[in-house]
């Protein structure tokens, strides 16, 4: 199997596990209707574990843009696959999608909730506010990079490693995943929005095109800035390196009180001219 049929499998198998337990969750009439947020996590976790057990000697199992191009910002990934792996990703992700529409296919009809439909296929935030939310995926994707490069420079007894990531992949969506759902990967995102906008889904609303840009902009340089932390702080030890993650967290801070401040000025000003309209 070459690398690029790998990444198109395993993929598109993270994608089944993961739209397939939330489809089983949020659709109506589904046996696992409403079972919750623990479920969801685990049956991600449980899916990328899987993804990763079945093409990781072919490919090396990135099925993550954000992955893919963090290895290769830092030397450890040859930029001249780095297309191939990310068509890869997105055909598996947009396949993966299509078969969870078909396996709960008498569902869709009997969901009235547009969201719901939607929330099998992609994120969206808890509470839109752009900077949160993509702070949000930054930080998620940011530890899933770190993390995985952490867990590969341990050694595991044999055939250990993709259970290990599958459940940091739980963990990030215990701990971080409540705001944004945790795309923390622009293929899981967007290759399913897509299928979610092709599809003849019943009922279906929306694909959400103006929030679509964060799950994809976010993990990505989350990726990138994980994968650079962890070179430069945890292989080469600088703790310049480490101040500047500092900076840089206090810095995005900042633009969100700023943003926070601006929005409540206009909604202030909106209201002072709604009742002086009214008055």
């Amino acid at each position: 199997m070459t690398p690029f049929i790998g990444e198109i499998l395993g993929t598109m198998i993270l994608i089944i596990f993961g739209g397939g337990v939330v489809a089983g969750v949020v659709l109506k009439r589904s046996k696992a209707e409403a079972s919750g947020w623990i479920v969801i996590s685990f049956g991600w976790g449980l899916g990328v574990a899987m993804a990763i057990y079945a093409v990781g000697q072919f490919s090396g199992a990135h099925l993550n843009p954000a992955i893919t191009i963090g290895l290769a910002v830092i030397g450890e990934f040859p930029w001249a696959k780095v297309p191939v792996y990310l068509l890869g990703q997105m055909m598996g992700a947009f396949i993966g999608a299509v078969v969870v529409w078909l396996h709960y296919y008498p569902h869709w009809e009997a969901t009235e909730d547009q969201g719901a439909k939607l929330a099998v296929f992609c994120t969206d935030p808890a509470i839109p506010h752009t900077p949160a939310n993509l702070m949000s995926e930054i930080i998620g994707s940011f530890i899933l990079v770190l993390g995985v490069l952490a867990i590969g420079a341990n050694d595991f007894t044999e055939g250990l490693n993709p259970l290990i990531v599958g459940l940091l992949i739980l963990a990030i969506g215990l701990s971080l995943g409540g705001t944004t759902g945790y795309a923390i990967n622009p293929a899981r995102d967007l290759g399913p929005r897509l299928a979610h906008f092709f599809l003849p889904i019943a009922g279906k609303g929306s694909s959400n095109w103006k929030y679509a840009w964060i799950p994809v902009v976010g993990p990505l340089i989350g990726g990138i800035a994980g994968a650079l932390f962890y070179r430069h702080v945890f292989v080469d030890g600088n703790p310049l390196a480490l101040l500047a993650g500092l900076v840089v967290l206090v810095m995005c801070l900042a633009v969100s009180v700023m943003t926070e401040k601006r929005d409540s000025s206009k909604h202030d000003s909106s209201r002072r001219t709604a009742l002086k309209h009214n008055g």
